[in-house]
């Protein structure tokens, strides 16, 4: 989920406008804000620039960022990153599958985890799927530009690719070679190599028909992953589920579905879908943001918990807007949790800044640690320096705040 497909594109044809139209209707000021957000905090530091649309973080073992840009509106623009700790940016890898998605943005590169020297990549919803006549459903396209959308990736490389490589280019040809089954080995023409293969492709989309529109469809539409021993899960805010992928055998499967709740405002239609987007792994359960649909209301959005054996799912932290990440800190006595929301405020859509908020116990009120973001869509925790990064969609930007005081 680019955050960008049918869920987003509802809030540019809902019969409310605009978010001032929206105040009135739920008589709430324009202003107005939670109180533990009334005031900008922003303690750290602009890292980097000049990100192609930003998506997920990862941390090498040699200390680096990798960054997963989706890309902008040109095909094939997107692009794997690696950021040092003081800002340097160099590609890894240019040219991944970038596709304009059914609301018109676009959709390639999601989520990202690592361990060792393996890089685990999601690639989203690109253009999949098209906007149908209905507003807000989708029909199949006949003619994707990649085949490797809604999938994971495997890409492997060495440290010294890691220090020293100017950027290596996927092409067409070999998005084909991957959809195929069979792994591509990138040359720089140095002796340095990038070795990439397909774990699994989900299904592009599913039948979603209504009555006379037996052509519906809904796309699936992978947005973040976490690893645990040799299974990855993904969440998929396309079709409200986490996927449990095996990665020696590269099956797939739903591990946990989410219902839609009610729409508790006057604005957009009577329910209100899941939207899973950020996920991680802490103290053998996984835990799985709910961003949650339009109108994207106040105090709906929640943090899951999800047993990864059996796919059981209890509330963890809830009364949130648009969460769309979450990271345990420290362990023991000391160990809470942050959440980072892409936006904050009493109103729908998303009027108010991004936060960053410490809960150190479900079921315990937020404190604020900063609120200067602007579309933020993914955090990481350095543990080691205590550093938060955080990458905002939009501006091209990765901020970096100190998160362990």
């Amino acid at each position: 989920m680019s955050l960008n497909s049918r869920w987003l594109q509802e809030t540019t044809i809902r019969p409310v406008a605009t978010l001032a139209r929206a105040a009135m209707l739920l008589a709430v000021p324009l202003i107005a804000m939670p109180a533990d957000v009334a005031a900008q905090v922003c303690p750290g530091a602009t890292v980097t620039t000049n990100l192609r649309r930003a998506m997920g973080l990862a941390l090498s073992n040699q200390g680096n960022l990798i960054v997963s840009e989706t890309g902008v509106a040109m095909p094939n623009s997107g692009r794997i990153s690696i950021v040092s700790p003081a800002g340097a940016r160099r590609t890894l890898i240019d040219r991944l599958p970038t596709g304009t998605s059914d609301a018109g943005d676009p959709a390639g590169p999601a989520g990202i985890v690592m361990r060792g020297r393996t890089l685990y990549v999601l690639m989203s919803i690109g253009d999949t799927v098209l906007p149908a006549t209905i507003p807000t459903r989708q029909l199949a396209n006949p003619s994707p530009s990649s085949p490797i959308f809604s999938s994971v990736l495997a890409v492997q490389f060495s440290a010294n690719v890691e220090k020293t490589t100017a950027g290596f280019t996927l092409s067409t040809a070999d998005q084909q070679t991957l959809a195929d089954g069979r792994r591509v080995i990138l040359s720089n023409g140095g002796g340095d190599t990038l070795d990439i293969s397909l774990v699994t492709n989900f299904p592009d989309y599913v039948p979603d028909p209504l009555p006379g529109f037996p052509a519906i469809v809904r796309g699936s539409n992978p947005f973040a992953i976490a690893l645990a021993g040799d299974q990855l899960f993904v969440t998929d805010g396309g079709r409200n589920l986490v996927w449990a992928v095996d990665i020696p055998t590269g099956t797939h499967a739903p591990l946990a579905t989410f219902a839609t709740i009610p729409n508790p405002l006057p604005v957009g239609g009577p329910v209100v879908e899941a939207v899973p987007t950020g996920i991680t792994y802490a103290d053998g359960q996984l835990l799985v943001n709910l961003f949650r649909g339009v109108p994207f209301p106040p105090n709906t959005s929640t943090v899951m918990q999800i047993d990864p054996a059996t796919g059981t799912q209890t509330p963890f932290i809830t009364g949130l807007k648009t969460a769309i990440g979450v990271i345990k800190t420290r362990e023991g006595a000391d160990a809470d949790y942050l959440v980072l929301q892409h936006s904050s405020g009493a109103l729908p859509f998303f009027a108010g800044p991004g936060v960053v908020l410490r809960v150190e116990a479900p079921g315990a009120a937020p404190t604020l640690v900063a609120d200067c973001f602007t579309r933020p869509t993914a955090m990481l925790l350095d543990e080691k320096s205590g550093t938060l990064y955080v990458a905002e969609l939009l501006s091209g930007n990765l901020l970096s705040i100190i998160a362990n005081q």
